[in-house]
C-alpha cells in the first residue's frame, strides 16, 4: 500500500509507471477486443500477459518484503486464465473466425 501513500522518491519515475500502466490498460483493451471479435491473434498476447502475470506473482512471494496477500491471487488467476486460453471452446471460437471477417 505504500506505493499509494506514500510520496514517490521520484517524480520522473512516477510518472513512468502512470504512463506504462496507461499503455498496458490500452494494449489490453485491444486484446479484449479481439477476443470478443474472435480474433486468433489475442490467444498468444493472452499466453505472453498471464506468464508475466504468474512471474509478478512469484516474485510478489519472495525476498524480504514477501507479500503473499498480492502473490498467491497473481498466480491463481494467471493459472486460470492460462487454462482457459488453451481450452478446447477457446480454440474452436479462435479458429477460422479471422479469414471469416
Amino acid at each position: 500500500m505504500e506505493l499509494l501513500t506514500e510520496p514517490p522518491a521520484s517524480v520522473a519515475t512516477a510518472l513512468a509507471l502512470v504512463v506504462l500502466a496507461g499503455i498496458t490498460a490500452v494494449l489490453l483493451g485491444a486484446v479484449l477486443a479481439g477476443v470478443w471479435r474472435g480474433r486468433a491473434w489475442v490467444r498468444a498476447a493472452g499466453v505472453v500477459f498471464q506468464v508475466l502475470l504468474f512471474a509478478i506473482g512469484v516474485g510478489a512471494l519472495q525476498g524480504a518484503l514477501a507479500q503473499p496477500g498480492w502473490g498467491w491471487p497473481l498466480i491463481i488467476v494467471a493459472v486460470i486464465g492460462f487454462v482457459l486460453l488453451v481450452a478446447r471452446p477457446t480454440a474452436v471460437w479462435l479458429s477460422g473466425r479471422d479469414a471469416a471477417s
